[in-house]
C-alpha cells in the first residue's frame, strides 16, 4: 500500500492528454464547420473548471451559438447552478441548462430549445446540424442515448470510452454528431486539474488518488464541513485536506497489516462519497470563487515573474 505522499504545503500539477486527442481536436474543427449549433455537455459540480476552451475557440471562429448542459446537476448544490446558470445565460450566443441525463423527462425538453437557438434553421425544411462536444467522463455518450432513445453510444464510468465521432438522425430535419471527450493540451490552473480529477474526468494513470482525496478533503472543509462532520460523525475543525483522508481511514477501519492507515483505500472511499452525492449535493466552484482563484493565481505568476533570477552558481 502507498504512504500518503502529499505534501501539507505543496501540490502536484495535474495534466492529461492523451495522444488520441489531437486528431479529436482537428475532426471536430471540421466538423465544426458544417455544424449549426454546439451543444457543451459539462459538469454541474464544476461548470467552468470542466469547460474546454478549444470549445470555445472553436465554436467562436465559426460564430455557432452554444447551448450549454449542465449534466449532473442531481449531484451539484442546487443554489450554486442557478448562480451558474445566470452567469452562463447573460453570455451572447449562450443558453443554459442544468439536468440529469439519467432522467428522460428531463432530457425531452432539449429539441425544442436546439431549434430556438438555431432560427434560420426553423422553417421545417433545413437540416438542423447539432454537434456533442465536452470533457471525458461528464456525460455526453448518456446524453446521446436519452436523445435517442436507444443505445447508440458506449457509456463508461472511465474518462474517453468514446474514440471517434458518430452522427445520427434526431427526427426528420435534424441530425446530431456525438463527438470524443477532449481535454486541452495545458491546465492553466492547479485548482482546475484538481477539481477535474476529483470528478473523475482525468485518466487515473495521471493522478495519484491520495492527492487528489487530500485536494476534495481541504475543498470540503472550507465549503461543507458540516457534510464531512454528519457523513463521519467526527469534529472536523481542527482538520487539513491530508487530516481528512486520514480521518476517514480511521473511522472507516482501514488498515494494512501492523495496524498503519490505508491511506489509499480511505481516499477511494472519500472520492466516491463526493462522486455518488453520499456526502450530500456538492459544488466545488462558484462563479465568484472562480473569479477570486483566477486573480489570485495570475497575481502570484505576476509577482513570480517579477522577481530576480537566481544565480545558478
Amino acid at each position: 500500500m502507498r504512504a500518503l505522499v502529499v505534501s501539507r504545503f505543496n501540490k502536484m500539477s495535474i495534466q492529461w492528454f492523451p495522444g488520441h486527442m489531437t486528431s479529436a481536436r482537428k475532426k471536430a474543427s471540421e466538423t465544426m464547420a458544417r455544424t449549426d449549433l454546439v451543444i457543451e455537455v459539462l459538469d454541474a459540480r464544476i461548470p467552468e473548471a470542466s469547460s474546454n476552451p478549444m470549445i470555445h475557440e472553436l465554436r467562436l471562429a465559426r460564430q455557432r451559438p452554444c447551448l450549454k448542459v449542465l449534466n449532473k446537476s442531481d449531484l451539484a448544490d442546487p443554489d450554486v447552478t442557478k448562480a451558474w446558470l445566470a452567469h452562463f445565460n447573460a453570455q451572447p450566443g449562450v443558453r443554459a441548462i442544468a439536468l440529469s441525463c439519467k432522467t428522460p423527462g428531463e432530457v425531452a425538453r432539449l429539441p425544442a430549445l436546439f431549434q430556438s437557438l438555431a432560427p434560420h434553421r426553423n422553417d421545417g425544411t433545413k437540416l438542423l446540424r447539432i454537434m456533442i462536444m465536452g470533457i471525458p467522463n461528464v456525460g455526453k455518450s448518456t446524453l446521446m442515448n436519452a436523445l435517442l432513445k436507444r443505445r447508440v453510444a458506449k457509456v463508461g464510468d472511465e474518462p474517453a470510452v468514446t474514440k471517434s465521432q458518430q452522427t445520427f438522425d434526431l427526427g426528420e430535419h435534424m441530425t446530431i454528431t456525438d463527438t470524443p471527450g477532449m481535454m486541452w493540451p495545458k491546465i492553466a490552473y492547479d485548482a482546475d486539474g484538481y477539481m477535474l480529477a476529483i470528478c473523475h474526468a482525468i485518466g487515473r494513470n495521471a493522478v495519484i488518488d491520495e492527492e487528489v482525496a487530500a485536494e476534495l478533503g481541504r475543498l470540503l472543509l472550507a465549503l461543507y464541513p458540516e457534510r464531512l462532520a454528519e457523513r463521519f460523525k467526527v469534529d472536523v475543525s481542527t482538520l487539513d485536506g491530508v487530516g481528512v483522508v486520514e480521518m476517514v481511514a480511521r473511522r472507516r477501519g482501514c488498515l494494512v497489516k501492523g495496524g498503519g492507515l490505508d491511506i489509499e483505500k480511505a481516499a477511494h472511499l472519500l472520492l466516491n462519497d463526493f462522486r455518488t452525492a453520499s456526502l450530500g449535493r456538492i459544488s466545488l466552484e462558484t462563479p465568484e470563487s472562480r473569479a477570486a482563484m483566477i486573480a489570485t493565481a495570475l497575481s502570484a505568476r505576476a509577482l513570480a515573474a517579477s522577481q530576480p533570477a537566481s544565480d545558478p552558481g
